[in-house]
């Protein structure tokens, strides 16, 4: 009984150490659950607000966008800002900017006021192209689409509804 014994234990630890080194499951693998590598763990999600800021953000950065919204959102907009603890700071950078974010998608859209003399067609490429780079870069999410309402122009002679940091640097 012994020789027999000892002979199947022998086989057994032979077999299991095969296994492994053939590529089978080690130990901890096993414990673990055959789970990846740890940044896969788990899920992220993003906020709509989060993707609203980024685009409020990139639009912005386009020459020939002069404010973001629409009249009354710029007005009030600009009402609150000037407010003490109105929250207008945070909200500014998305007025204008409706985001709807799926787990991998997200679409936008975006009401602008051009500036008067630039080709609308132009600044809204260079948006579009702005947004995605962006909200790609910076969120993993594919944007699938970039609607842009152009609610105004700003003719020389208006005045603003809302003080602009004119000195910020644009893209063309």
């Amino acid at each position: 009984m012994s020789e027999t014994s000892t002979s199947n234990r022998s086989e057994n630890r032979s077999a299991s150490a095969t296994g492994q080194q053939a590529g089978g499951t080690s130990e901890q693998q096993q414990r673990r659950g055959g789970l990846g590598p740890a940044g896969s763990r788990g899920r992220t999600t993003i906020a709509d607000g989060v993707v609203e800021k980024i685009a409020g953000m990139a639009a912005r950065d386009v020459i020939g966008v002069h404010a973001m919204g629409g009249g009354m959102a710029r007005t009030f907009g600009a009402v609150r800002d000037r407010v003490p603890g109105g929250g207008g700071g945070a909200r500014s950078v998305s007025r204008g900017v409706k985001a709807e974010v799926g787990e991998v998608q997200t679409a936008l859209d975006l009401e602008i006021v051009i500036d008067y003399g630039v080709s609308i067609s132009d600044v809204a490429r260079s948006v579009r192209e702005n947004v995605i780079s962006a909200v790609e870069r910076m969120t993993g999410l594919e944007v699938v689409e970039v609607n842009i309402a152009v609610s105004d122009v700003k003719l020389p002679d208006e005045e603003d509804e809302e003080e602009e940091d004119q000195d910020r640097p644009r893209l063309q």
